[in-house]
């Protein structure tokens, strides 16, 4: 029997300090970095996402980073396919796969070999959904699948309609809950998951110092030029935190001020969302402090994949 192929998995929450603590590592292993961030997909959107450099990707190779323009929405099987596809041609290479990101639903497709609902789009059911979210609001739909499906809802940003649509859209063609749907089979891969964690207060304050930061690098310039483009703000990627605020501010709904405060709020419930995902006490996650020294991360590393 062969051994199962390595995988190496790097998650916790949003600005944590997984990019440099991936980028380290791959270079120290020989490595290339997937991404399972689903905001660093699309074409344009850098700086509210907190996109790899140039200067940081050119250290390693990085996979699945403006792979898509924004009105060209990934779905989770596209995304589980092209990452797959990704890590065997890393392994061909005689390198080193790392799965890196805060997007637990693509990084639990990947490594717990989820088998995704195969239920068939029901176009009418759908436009009826997105007519109630546009009435209504997102938060209302949201709140329609908590009251029925309360696990799916707890793990999808309320923000994100396009997902909440595809659970209601399931649950309602099948009858079973989506939380349910998800086949799981054994991981195709011998994993070595490290995740990377801070105490909330500390984590909190670096968020607002890089929403800070990217104003100051010209998100506002970057939400503006994404609009010239003809893209609407109502994709469901423009809907991404610090991209609909900017929009709004645009717009002159908003105040940068207020753009922020909404922006610092909205992040502090994601981060609580990406802990539904990777929790602490998960006896297959390795833990550390981002200020761990980089070679106590790679021995941990070493000692488990057999390297």
């Amino acid at each position: 029997m062969h051994p199962l192929p390595p995988l190496i998995v790097l998650v916790g929450p949003t600005a944590v300090g997984k990019t440099l603590k991936a980028i380290q590592l791959a270079e120290m292993l020989n490595g290339e970095i997937v991404s399972a961030d689903s905001r660093l997909f699309y074409r344009g959107m850098d700086i509210g996402t907190a996109k790899p450099s140039p200067e940081e990707r050119a250290r390693v190779p990085h996979h699945l980073i403006d792979v898509a323009d924004p009105d060209q929405i990934w779905s989770l099987t596209v995304f589980q396919q092209a990452a797959k596809d990704a890590i065997a041609q890393i392994h061909s290479r005689g390198k080193l796969p790392f799965l890196v990101g805060g997007s637990g639903q693509y990084v639990h497709a990947v490594t717990k070999g989820w088998t995704p609902p195969r239920i068939k789009p029901n176009p009418e059911l759908r436009r009826e959904l997105e007519k109630a979210a546009d009435v209504n609001g997102p938060i209302w739909l949201h709140d329609r699948l908590a009251a029925i499906d309360p696990s799916a809802a707890g793990k999808i940003d309320p923000r994100n309609v396009r997902r909440t649509i595809r659970a209601l859209e399931v649950i309602l063609t099948s009858g079973i809950l989506f939380s349910e749907q998800k086949g799981q089979s054994p991981s195709p891969y011998s994993l070595v998951q490290v995740g990377l964690s801070m105490p909330r207060v500390e984590l909190y304050q670096r968020i607002d110092a890089r929403i800070d930061a990217m104003f100051e690098q010209g998100l506002l310039g970057e939400v503006a030029g994404l609009l010239d483009k003809g893209y609407s703000p109502d994709i469901p990627t423009l809907s991404a935190i610090g991209y609909r605020e900017c929009a709004k501010v645009i717009e002159g709904t908003l105040t940068i001020e207020e753009a922020k405060i909404q922006m610092r709020k909205a992040t502090r419930i994601f981060v609580r969302r990406q802990s539904n995902w990777f929790k602490e006490n998960d006896p297959g996650i390795s833990w550390f402090d981002p200020n761990s020294s980089i070679q106590e991360i790679f021995t941990l590393i070493t000692r488990m994949s057999d390297i």
